[in-house]
C-alpha cells in the first residue's frame, strides 16, 4: 500500500480493488500461505456443506414420500419413520459441525489477513509464521464481536416481526392487494436494515483487530467510520455478493445435481469452484481491511504508521491491539 493516507479518502470501489490486486500480487507468497492454511478450508467446509446438505435432505424427502405411500402400524412404517427421525439427527449434527468449523476458519483466517494487510500498511516485515502466532490472540476479539452482532441481528429481527405483525393485525381496512403492498414495503425495509448491518458487522471485524474496541464498541467505531462511505460499500458488497452466487450456483449444477456429468468432471469443477471461492475470500477480506484505512482518511483520522506498527507488535507473546486513542492523533487538511 504506496498511498499517502490523505489520498485513500478518494479511492471508489474501482480504486479499492486495484489496491487489493496489487496488494495480492506484491505479497502473494505470504498471502497463497494464508490461503492454503485457512481460507482453502474455510471454502471446503462451505462447499461440502452445500453437497452433504443437498444429500441429506434429498434422501429425507424421498423417505417421506414413501412413508405417506406406507401403512400406518406396518414394520414397513415403523423402519421408515425410524430412518427419518435418524436422518433429521444427523442432518441438525451436521448443521452444527458445519458452524462450528465455518465460525473457527472465518474468525482466524479474517485475522491473519486484516494483520497481514495492516504490516504491510506499515512497511513492517511479516511471515506466515509471526501471523499465525497471532491469530489465536486476536480471533477471541473477533468472536465477542461476532457474538454482539449476532444479538444485534437477533434483536432487529424480533423487533421488525413484532412491529410488522402488530402493523398487519391492525389493518381493519384495504383490499388483500393493498395488505400485500404494506407487507412488502415492511420486507424491503427490513432487508435494507439487514444490508447495513451486515456492512456495519464487515468493517467492525478490522476495527476489532486493529483498534482497542471489540464487540459493541467496534459496532458503534464501524457505524461511525462508515458514514460517507456507505455506497462504496453497499457497492462492493452486491459485487461480492453477486460473485458469491454465481459460484454456488454453478457448483449446484455441475458437482451437486450434475449427474449426467462423469467423475472426473465433476471432481475438476469442484475444484475450479473451490479455488475461485477461495480467491473470492481473500480478495474480500483484503478490500474489507482497505476500506478502514480508506474510511479512516476520510473522517481525517490520521494513523501514525510508526505507532501501528508498535501495536501490531507481538511482544512477550501479548498481542497489543492499537488503541482508541493512537488512531485519532489529529486531522490532517487535504
Amino acid at each position: 500500500m504506496d498511498r499517502e493516507q490523505e489520498e485513500m479518502q478518494f479511492l471508489g470501489p474501482f480504486g479499492i480493488y486495484t489496491e487489493a490486486y496489487q496488494i495480492i500480487l506484491s505479497w502473494r507468497k505470504i498471502l497463497t500461505q494464508i490461503t492454503l492454511a485457512l481460507i482453502l478450508p474455510l471454502s471446503f467446509i462451505l462447499l461440502a456443506h452445500i453437497k452433504v446438505s443437498e444429500l441429506l435432505t434429498s434422501r429425507i424427502t424421498h423417505n417421506q414420500t414413501e412413508l405417506q405411500q406406507a401403512q400406518a402400524g406396518t414394520q414397513t412404517y415403523d423402519n421408515i419413520s425410524n430412518n427419518i427421525s435418524s436422518e433429521w439427527t444427523a442432518f441438525w449434527l451436521f448443521e452444527l459441525a458445519y458452524t462450528f468449523f465455518f465460525l473457527i476458519f472465518s474468525l482466524t483466517s479474517t485475522s491473519a489477513v486484516v494483520y497481514t494487510v495492516a504490516c504491510i500498511y506499515t512497511s513492517r516485515e511479516v511471515t506466515f509464521e509471526v501471523v499465525m502466532s497471532v491469530v489465536p490472540k486476536v480471533w477471541k476479539r473477533l468472536m465477542i464481536t461476532f457474538l454482539s452482532t449476532f444479538l444485534s441481528f437477533f434483536a432487529y429481527t424480533l423487533v421488525s416481526a413484532i412491529i410488522a405483525i402488530l402493523i398487519i393485525r391492525g389493518m381493519t381496512i384495504g383490499s388483500s392487494g393493498i395488505r400485500l403492498l404494506i407487507v412488502l414495503i415492511l420486507f424491503i425495509i427490513y432487508g435494507l436494515g439487514l444490508l447495513y448491518m451486515t456492512i456495519v458487522w464487515q468493517l467492525a471485524s478490522a476495527v476489532s483487530v486493529l483498534e482497542d474496541s471489540y464487540g459493541f464498541k467496534a459496532m458503534v467505531k464501524s457505524k461511525n467510520l462508515i458514514k460517507g462511505k456507505m455506497w462504496v460499500a453497499i457497492v462492493i458488497f452486491f459485487v461480492s455478493s453477486f460473485s458469491s452466487f454465481v459460484i454456488y450456483t454453478l457448483f449446484e449444477k455441475f458437482v451437486v445435481h450434475g449427474e449426467s456429468l462423469i467423475l472426473v468432471y465433476k471432481v475438476g469443477f469442484g475444484m475450479l469452484c473451490l479455488s475461485f471461492q477461495s480467491m473470492l475470500f481473500l480478495f474480500g477480506l483484503i478490500i474489507q481491511t482497505i476500506i478502514y484505512f480508506v474510511c479512516k482518511s476520510y473522517h481525517h483520522e490520521n494513523i501514525d504508521k510508526s505507532d501501528l506498527s508498535d501495536h501490531l507488535e507481538v511482544y512477550l507473546g501479548e498481542y497489543v491491539p492499537l488503541k482508541e486513542t493512537d488512531v485519532q492523533l489529529g486531522q490532517f487538511h487535504v
